[in-house]
C-alpha cells in the first residue's frame, strides 16, 4: 500500500487519557486528527511526528501502526493516510497557529463528525484498556 498522507492518535496520560485534537484548516474548521503529506524521503512514521509537532506543537513516540483512512478532500484531492499510535512526550513550538484540544476518549468520539475517525480512534484505543 503507497500512502499519500500520515497522522497520529497523540495520547497523553493514564487517568484519564486524552487525545489529541486539532482545528481542520478548512472551514468549517472541524475537531481532527494531525495529520500531513509524506515528503519525499520521509517514511510515514517520520511524517505523524513531523505533523504532531507542526500543527499541535506536541513531540510524540510513534507506538504502533493503527490503520489506514481514505478519503477524498474538500480539494479533490484523494487521501490514503497511515495513522500512528503515538505517545506524548513534550510540548514544543508548533509551526501552525492551530487551536488544539486534550479530550478524553468519549469527547473525542463527540467532537469528531468523521465516522472513520471515529472508528479509528476506537481501534486504537481498544488495546490500551
Amino acid at each position: 500500500m503507497t500512502f499519500t498522507h500520515a497522522g497520529g492518535i497523540v495520547v497523553r496520560g493514564d487517568n484519564p487519557a486524552r487525545v489529541l485534537l486539532v482545528r481542520a484548516k478548512p472551514a468549517p474548521h472541524d475537531w481532527v486528527l494531525p495529520k500531513g503529506h509524506i515528503d519525499p524521503g520521509e517514511t510515514p512514521e517520520q511524517t505523524a511526528r513531523r505533523e504532531v509537532i507542526e500543527e499541535a506543537g506536541v513531540e510524540g513516540h510513534v507506538e504502533r501502526y493503527v490503520d489506514l483512512l481514505e478519503f477524498d478532500s474538500p480539494r479533490g484531492e484523494h487521501v490514503s493516510c497511515a495513522y500512528y499510535l503515538m505517545r506524548f512526550e513534550r510540548e514544543v513550538s508548533a509551526h501552525e497557529d492551530r487551536q488544539i484540544r486534550w479530550a478524553t476518549f468519549e469527547e473525542a468520539l463527540r467532537l469528531i463528525r468523521f465516522d472513520n475517525t471515529r472508528s479509528l480512534i476506537r481501534t486504537a484505543l481498544s488495546d490500551r484498556r
